[in-house]
């Protein structure tokens, strides 16, 4: 058996039959011709591969042409801000300086002025405070009377012709007799005083007394109607005409409702800012 086998072996080693011959030989044409195709194929994929690396080299150098020529626009315009801007610094640098040199000039001005407002308002106390002094002075020569009427008199009588002698008396009275029933017309008395100096803030001040306090006295109607004087005065004109209106609602039958009413009828037909030649 073995001997079989080893001569089976051997022959095939050293025997190929012809038709196996004639295969082998055209299997081998087979991939010469397959192989010079293929070499073909390659030599068309590189032709065609260098030309679109060669098309791409060509594009890439636009490109880079186009970038150093607009690095180069880029660099000019660059260059022209850049100018301008420098001028625009120094034109602002310079404006800056002039205001600084205004603001400068404004801040000495200021300080001048605050400077000379408040030595005139220390003058101006000083003069009030001698004012009050003499005043003070004169009405301490003065005989009091014992009773709140004829003390009351006496202010009225002074503040015909001395208002701060006056304004001494009536502020003595209020703190001598805080309830009285004349504490009302004195409190209208002293409010009286500012009101004759245009000091309409204080005489307020005692006319809202009279009428917050004592709105039964004589002298409330003419509170509201001197209130409303001082209103105006004071460019207040809405607190003006309600004062008006608070005296006719308050006090319809005095005089001073009356003159409120004359005050309101003329503020009606007075024309209202930006309606004048208006279409009737």
């Amino acid at each position: 058996m073995k001997r079989v086998v080893v001569l089976a072996m051997a022959m095939t080693g050293c025997f190929y039959p012809a038709e196996r011959g004639k295969l082998l030989e055209a299997k081998v044409d087979r991939l010469t011709a397959e192989n010079e195709s293929l070499q073909t194929q390659l030599k068309e994929q590189q032709t065609k591969l260098v030309e679109k690396i060669d098309a791409k080299i060509a594009e890439v150098q636009t490109a880079l042409e186009g970038l150093d020529k607009a690095a180069r626009r880029t660099d000019a315009d660059i260059g022209v801000q850049l100018q301008k801007t420098m001028e625009d610094l120094a034109q602002l640098r310079g404006q800056t300086e002039t205001y600084l040199h205004k603001l400068g000039v404004v801040e000495t001005e200021l300080k001048r002025i605050d400077e000379e407002s408040a030595k005139k308002l220390t003058e101006l106390q000083g003069k009030e405070a001698v004012k009050q002094a003499e005043a003070q002075k004169k009405a301490d020569e003065l005989e009091r009377p014992k009773g709140s009427k004829e003390f009351l008199a006496l202010a009225d009588q002074k503040s015909k012709d001395d208002l701060g002698v006056a304004r001494q008396l009536y502020t003595e009275f209020l703190k001598k007799w805080p309830k009285d029933d004349l504490t009302g017309e004195a409190h209208f008395g002293l409010g009286e005083t500012f009101f004759r100096e245009d000091k309409c803030r204080e005489a307020l001040g005692e006319y809202g007394q009279v009428i917050q306090k004592f709105s039964k006295t004589r002298s409330a109607p003419d509170a509201y109607l001197r209130s409303s004087d001082c209103f105006k005065k004071l460019k207040m004109n809405d607190e003006s005409r309600l004062a008006l209106e608070e005296v006719v609602k308050q006090f319809p039958k005095s005089d001073a409702a009356k003159k409120a009413k004359d005050r309101l009828d003329a503020l009606k037909k007075k024309p209202v800012a930006g309606k004048k030649g208006a279409s009737k």
